[in-house]
């Protein structure tokens, strides 16, 4: 059974930076497209950076020129460094393929307040 453990989230001031973590039990991990998908409260989850397995790699408007989502394939864990955040970032922070294919984790929270 495949595990998605996310983790580095916080509390941090408008600005702040954040490196997201995502630690995936699964073999072949290279071959799938992974994403960050966040849930804001009273919103629906959705997809802020996808990475393809041929390393194309998109993310939503609203994060664009802000956050970068890299991988490390020997380490099967997916990152998201997550610069000059705003309030409306705060959200809890999942991992799974782009079009999600796994069970969920339990996500890490991302808090951005002054």
């Amino acid at each position: 059974q495949v595990q998605l453990v996310e983790s580095g989230g916080g509390l941090v001031q408008p600005g702040g930076s954040l490196r997201l973590s995502c630690a995936a039990s699964v073999s072949g991990f290279s071959d799938y497209s992974m994403g960050w998908h966040r849930q804001a409260p009273g919103k629906q989850r959705e997809l802020v950076a996808g990475i393809t397995r041929g390393n194309f790699i998109n993310y939503a408007d609203s994060v664009k020129g802000r956050f970068t989502i890299s991988r490390d394939v020997a380490k099967s864990t997916l990152y998201l460094q997550m610069n000059n955040l705003k309030p409306e970032d705060t959200a809890i922070y999942y991992c799974n393929t782009k079009t999600p294919l796994f069970d969920w984790g339990q996500g890490t929270q991302v808090t951005v307040s002054s």
